[in-house]
């Protein structure tokens, strides 16, 4: 994950300030303003589904902060790989995916607790059809073949929504089994 600017940002902070959650380093924040960046690479719940709770977890921890940050009137962006497809149309093939960590049901209302809490997923406002993804498995050339996830997300405050112009998913960008992503504001 990275985060590139142009103009210096009022602050930077790396992580939660929670010890569970910051040891693994999955959390840069950036400020500017009342506008706060969350970069994130959330857990990945593993194939053994070993890490779902600890996710779930994290999932919790992020929204609880963002609605203490929303009282007090800040904008914030959550981007980066959430790891979750959100809906159907996020993944080639939901239904052979609905107990594979990263579809299951209660890692979607995560996501769709983020959205109920003031956040709007940019990319399906703007593309509320659109089928395009940003990761694909190494395997049985995935990505040639169209057999992909969309993980990585920008979720706005809903206030903030009337800047977002666009969000572009670079999927031609090879060199890594996800693409990037990019969000345009005013």
């Amino acid at each position: 994950m990275a985060t590139f600017y142009g103009k210096e940002p009022d602050d930077t902070e790396k992580g939660f300030r929670d010890h569970e959650f910051d040891m693994e380093g999955r959390v840069v924040q950036t400020r500017w303003g009342n506008l706060r960046l969350f970069n994130v690479y959330f857990p990945n719940g593993q194939r053994g589904h070993d890490r779902v709770d600890y996710k779930l977890r994290f999932y919790a921890r992020i929204l609880e902060l963002c609605q203490a940050l929303h009282s007090k009137g800040e904008q914030i962006i959550i981007t980066g790989d959430f790891n979750t497809a959100h809906m159907p149309i996020d993944l080639k093939n939901p239904r052979a995916n609905e107990k594979t960590s990263g579809f299951m049901p209660e890692e979607r209302e995560w996501v769709q607790k983020l959205l109920d809490n003031g956040f709007v997923d940019a990319y399906r406002r703007l593309y509320p059809g659109r089928v395009q993804y940003t990761w694909w498995t190494y395997r049985l050339n995935a990505r040639a073949r169209g057999i992909g996830w969309r993980l990585d997300y920008f979720l706005v405050s809903e206030a903030l929504m009337p800047r977002v112009r666009d969000v572009v998913i670079h999927d031609g960008v090879l060199g890594s089994d996800h693409c990037p992503v990019e969000l345009i504001l005013d």
